[in-house]
């Protein structure tokens, strides 16, 4: 039997992380080779024409598992039936806007997003938050669809995770695939917390640690997190654009992650609502190491935390905190 299509929702699709995600969801690289998808692409009124070129470049891709594609600028149609959001539309900080100004704009965007989710989506609808402040953003989405249940709303850390994995590769020259085990605590923004402590590297002898083999704490501890910190702001250097081809590439993987599966043995990094593990304050979306299992993720527990990581990880903690303040006082 030919599986069911899974509808999934992309806002802000007609933008540059739009653009590189719809055809890696409608080639089957989110969600499995043999999955149909339905395409839901949402982006703003002024963006319709170039959402709609979009839409023609699908269809004329001809892809086997594009089941049919619904291009609007209406939430509630965007919205409805969607089985997977990926919230990719947010308002960006532009030059001389302060934090507040930004954080306004966007929780306005994301609380008409949510109703919208809240009443159209279908039941057990999976949400990723892309846009920033991501941790942010979906804890004002969480706020606005409480029917959503807190464990379906998650935000992007996967980018930071792939960039530190990316960064031990080519500090060890070995393949990408060969390392796991990074975790980026907290934050996605330069707060947050790259710790390699428990990071694996499989070797011709088995698995070693990462510290073990890069044999330079001194790097692993101080340029190794500022370049996974301000990746984002290098990239932007380079290509006088954000980065959208990585970003669209780990939000699959995030989502294929907590849908199909982590591998035994390995995890990765996700945005989540905290329970208070790791002494990290519960209410805050916040990024854990998780391990996923029949389309749900879990916090891995009972990882040693050192005293270095413990300042690091409530650092970070304290910016969520203040961000979640400002984004509240949006809201009166």
């Amino acid at each position: 039997m030919a599986k069911e299509p899974v509808r999934v929702l992309v806002t802000g699709a007609a933008g540059q992380i739009g653009y590189a995600l719809v055809p890696m969801i409608a080639r089957g690289i989110m969600l499995g080779a043999d999955q149909p998808v339905i395409l839901h692409m949402l982006d703003i009124p002024p963006a319709a024409e170039a959402l709609n070129g979009v839409k023609m470049e699908l269809i004329d891709a001809a892809f086997p598992l594009l089941k049919g594609v619904v291009a609007t600028t209406d939430a509630i149609e965007g919205c409805t039936g969607v089985n997977v959001a990926v919230m990719v539309g947010g308002f960006p900080r532009k030059e001389g806007m302060e934090r507040k100004d930004v954080m306004s704009k966007n929780v306005s965007i994301y609380k008409s997003q949510a109703a919208a989710l809240e009443k159209h989506a279908a039941p057990n609808c999976k949400v990723l938050v892309v846009a920033n402040p991501a941790n942010t953003n979906a804890l004002i989405l969480k706020e606005f669809a409480p029917s959503i249940p807190e464990k379906n709303i998650s935000c992007l850390t996967r980018l930071d995770h792939n960039r530190a994995l990316g960064q031990i590769s080519e500090r060890l020259s070995v393949p990408v695939s060969d390392v796991k085990n990074v975790i980026i605590w907290g934050n996605h923004s330069s707060s947050q917390y790259p710790d390699v402590n428990h990071a694996k590297v499989q070797t011709s002898a088995g698995e070693k640690p990462v510290r073990e083999l890069v044999k330079n704490d001194e790097y692993l501890d101080g340029e190794f997190i500022s370049t996974v910190q301000q990746r984002g702001a290098a990239i932007i250097k380079a290509r006088k654009l954000s980065s959208a081809l990585s970003a669209a590439s780990s939000a699959c993987d995030h989502i294929r992650d907590w849908v199909l599966g982590t591998p035994e043995g390995t995890f990765v990094s996700m945005g989540v609502y905290s329970d208070g593990s790791y002494n990290v304050p519960s209410g805050l979306i916040y990024s854990f190491p998780v391990t996923c299992r029949n389309g749900e993720w879990s916090i891995v527990q009972g990882l040693p935390i050192d005293e270095v990581s413990r300042k690091k990880m409530d650092l970070t903690a304290e910016e969520l905190k203040e961000e979640k303040d400002l984004a509240y006082s949006c809201l009166s």
